[in-house]
């Protein structure tokens, strides 16, 4: 059915303020260093025409990944994309930093050292930081813990994370905070070393808190980046199941942390809205059939409402930062890529800053089918223009909308990025029908819908394409005057400034 929603911007209540750096990302250390990332799909995996076979057997990794160079984070484009996001925390980490040997004196000569997976040189190293001073970024990382670091019943050394810090510094990008470790509560599948137990976490965790604040004490202390230790995936229905396969060796958040004796700064966790084809073996996989419905766009305030409370206990009137979040674990669906993935991106946002404050680090910026932009060219996907909008419309004062989520209006109200008086609405139609809007007058509209269809690469903003003009100019991001009533289209996604 049909749904009618009447704006009525002087009846909404603040609900809190949020940081402007809310859109944030990842580079992987992968991509820094090279090394193996998921497979890219094929065309017609991406435009559905192609089923993507199910893999069952993932002692071979083959199957699902394969080797990238390092990134170019000079490249031009790669900048300029970026910095029209505007300012942003940039996370290094992701499992591969688990076992990176910073290799910044060139002993091993690019070689790998026995207890490690890869090799970060100086100059890899200086270049990313490089690109995070050109957009103006904060640097997030997290650092080696594997048996090339140390053995499990042994505390946990720093000598490898102090280079890595003061390299940094030294150079004018200080890192600005740090995470321990990536994933810890998945032990084996995180390339610790062999039988470390939350217990060795425990310790080491606190043994790194207290290095930070006597070496470092302007570095935020984040933690614990868990992933998958709650109800991730939800509802248990629409094909995606309850949470992890059997087999994963998961702990909580209360064991990794332990007698807590090191206080950290902010809460992190992890969350995607499933597992992508790659990975559905281990269930939590969603079929595209249900990507608009009211289960799979609730899995991010889900998510974040069961560890509100493991925020509060751990940092009390702390942020909560997601450090990885995109639409599906495994290097994302084959419809990541397309306009079919903007209204969960969307929502995502609009969810979580109704409930709390905090930053969500996209996985990622330019690598594998979830990035903002396509691994090597760097040319920018829906994705990338839909949170471009939010960024260039959606201020810091979040709002109640006055509206109860339902089917064909998901609506959330903000103040003006312009900081002009008003306010700044995005409705997203996850239904059937058209969803009409009674403005409150006259109002600027932004109509996001995909070119083709949902499984678009092209998305339209009024419907003109959005795509890089000569020289990568940007498309004219502007709006339609509009008074009365407006029509959000099925699956479209709507930004109404009034």
């Amino acid at each position: 059915m049909a749904e009618f929603v009447r704006l009525n911007p002087d009846a909404l209540k603040e609900l809190r303020q949020i940081d402007p750096r809310l859109i944030s990302y990842n580079v992987e250390m992968t991509e820094v260093t090279g090394g193996t990332f998921w497979k890219a799909y094929t065309d017609a995996q991406v435009d559905g025409t192609e089923p993507f076979p199910v893999i069952k057997d993932w002692s071979n990794m083959g199957n699902l990944q394969q080797w990238y160079d390092p990134i170019d984070t000079k490249n031009p484009r790669l900048i300029k994309m970026a910095k029209e996001l505007g300012t942003a925390w940039v996370r290094v980490s992701g499992t591969w930093a688990n076992k990176t040997y910073y290799d910044f004196d060139n002993k091993y000569g690019g070689k790998v050292p026995e207890g490690f997976q890869n090799v970060l040189s100086k100059e890899q190293w200086l270049s990313l930081l490089d690109f995070v001073r050109a957009i103006d970024g904060k640097l997030l990382v997290s650092i080696a813990n594997c048996p090339g670091i140390h053995a499990a019943d042994e505390p946990m050394p720093f000598e490898q994370a102090d280079l890595l810090f003061r390299t940094s510094k030294e150079y004018g990008v200080p890192i600005a905070a740090a995470e321990f470790t990536n994933e810890p509560n998945l032990i084996a599948l995180s390339g610790l070393p062999q039988g470390y137990t939350a217990a060795d976490h425990a310790r080491d965790h606190d043994l790194f808190g207290a290095w930070l604040r006597e070496n470092y004490p302007e570095c935020l202390f984040v933690g614990p980046c868990t992933v998958g230790d709650i109800d991730m995936f939800g509802f248990g229905n629409d094909g995606a199941g309850g949470g992890m396969a059997a087999g994963f060796q998961m702990v909580t958040t209360e064991e990794l942390l332990g007698e807590y004796k090191s206080k950290m700064d902010v809460f992190s966790y992890h969350y995607y809205n499933g597992v992508s084809e790659r990975g559905a073996a281990m269930g939590g996989h969603w079929p595209y059939e249900a990507i608009l419905t009211e289960p799979y766009l609730g899995i991010a305030a889900h998510c974040a409402r069961q560890y509100v409370p493991k925020r509060d206990k751990y940092v009390p009137g702390g942020q909560m930062w997601v450090t990885e979040s995109g639409d599906a674990g495994c290097g994302g669906n084959t419809w990541a890529s397309t306009y079919a993935d903007v209204p969960r991106t969307l929502n995502e946002l609009g969810e979580f800053a109704t409930v709390t404050d905090g930053i969500i680090f996209h996985n990622t910026l330019a690598s594998s089918d979830y990035g903002y932009l396509k691994h090597g060219t760097f040319e920018p996907r829906p994705n990338y223009f839909a949170v471009l909008l939010w960024k260039r419309l959606m201020g810091s004062t979040v709002y109640d909308s006055g509206e109860a989520i339902r089917e064909g209006a998901y609506v959330y109200a903000h103040s003006r990025a312009d900081g002009k008086d008003g306010v700044a609405y995005l409705v997203i139609n996850n239904s059937a029908e058209p969803t009409t809007v009674e403005l409150s007058g006259e109002a600027q509209v932004y109509a996001l819908t995909g070119k083709t269809g949902l499984r678009s690469r092209v998305m339209q903003l009024n419907g003109k394409d959005l795509v890089l003009g000569e020289d990568d100019a940007l498309p004219c991001l502007c709006g339609e005057t509009v008074s009365g009533t407006v029509e959000v289209a099925p699956g479209g996604c709507t930004f109404i400034l009034v």
